[in-house]
């Protein structure tokens, strides 16, 4: 299957509150809002994985009293430009690079969340000179999301399970498409410890409506979980040796996790020993490091308290040498 454009999948969206527009970045046509005056710093809103801009809807409006706020989906994700086999850290970083180029056009912060959080972080290491002025790593499964990491648990120690149900019943670009099929393989197919986290994401009981994906899941490409569970995703992007090249400060906003006492699985984005690391690769670089940790906030922040994010990263920005 070739790229897919928004076109070819119209039928899948819905409205929301902000004016969509469409950057061409060349191989991809990359789907994003604007929000706030232009006088404002600028900040990147990075979505993680199966999320489009719009799970920062609520904090946009908060954010945009400080920032003139750029939010995106990434290829393979909401109204942005599908492309199968062609879903690596450094094509999507490289998107982003090209983003700030071309449409912010000057210096920006940026923030992440989960995949997003690890693209925050590669712009943090591998952006042009002067592209990027601090970075945010919203609860980012750093080490985590690799499949041979240096420090801790592997995908196939957390979500990894998820990942890869998600892509056998859904299919690349949902060549299989049997969302009901995947959401009753869930008990027998995931570890029982993840099971909790898996209700809480998508609901369950006899009510749940197994015939309807989230809108989330609609807008999203498959394939991105077989990237993540086979290792392509991080193919030339060791993580340990991205961390060590971080150009800029750092804010790290660590949110619930737990490492499971009978089988080691890690419940959450990312274990408290590989937080550390994280801390000890940046710090050896010479960056700033700011360290949050939100053991009863779930995964993204920006979604369950739009206001202590935005709240977190302003006072946070407002903190950093030279910056009013």
């Amino acid at each position: 299957m070739g790229i897919l454009e928004a076109e070819d999948r119209a039928d899948t969206f819905v409205p929301h509150a902000f004016t969509e527009r469409t950057a061409d970045l060349g191989e991809i046509r990359m789907n994003h809002v604007v929000v706030g005056d232009a006088s404002l710093p600028a900040l990147l809103l990075i979505p993680g994985q199966t999320e489009s801009w719009w799970g920062y809807e609520q904090a946009i409006p908060l954010l945009a009293e400080h920032f003139q706020v750029h939010a995106v989906d990434l290829r393979g994700q909401g109204r942005s430009t599908w492309t199968p086999g062609r879903y690596t850290l450094d094509t999507l970083g490289n998107d982003l690079v090209r983003f700030i180029d071309l449409v912010i056009g000057r210096p920006t912060y940026v923030s992440g969340l989960s995949s997003g959080g690890v693209l925050s972080a590669w712009l943090s290491a591998y952006a042009k000179p002067g592209q990027v002025r601090a970075a945010v790593y919203e609860d980012p499964p750093l080490f985590s999301s690799q499949v041979d990491p240096a420090h801790g648990q592997s995908i196939r120690q957390g979500m990894g399970p998820f990942f890869a149900l998600l892509h056998k019943w859904l299919g690349d670009q949902w060549s299989i498409g049997d969302w009901a099929g995947a959401s009753r393989a869930m008990p027998a197919e995931l570890p029982p410890v993840l099971l909790r986290a898996i209700a809480t994401m998508f609901g369950d009981g006899e009510d749940a409506d197994l015939a309807k994906p989230p809108q989330n899941l609609r807008e999203y490409d498959p394939e991105w979980a077989r990237a993540f569970v086979s290792g392509t995703v991080t193919v030339g992007c060791d993580h340990a040796t991205m961390l060590s090249a971080v150009k800029v400060p750092v804010l790290f906003t660590h949110h619930f996790r737990q490492v499971d006492d009978e089988t080691g699985h890690l419940l959450g984005a990312i274990s408290d020993l590989q937080a550390g690391r994280v801390r000890a690769l940046v710090e050896a670089a010479g960056q700033p490091f700011t360290y949050l940790s939100f053991p009863g906030m779930p995964h993204a922040m920006h979604d369950a308290d739009p206001e202590l994010f935005a709240r977190t990263v302003v006072e946070w920005v407002g903190g950093l040498p030279d910056e009013s």
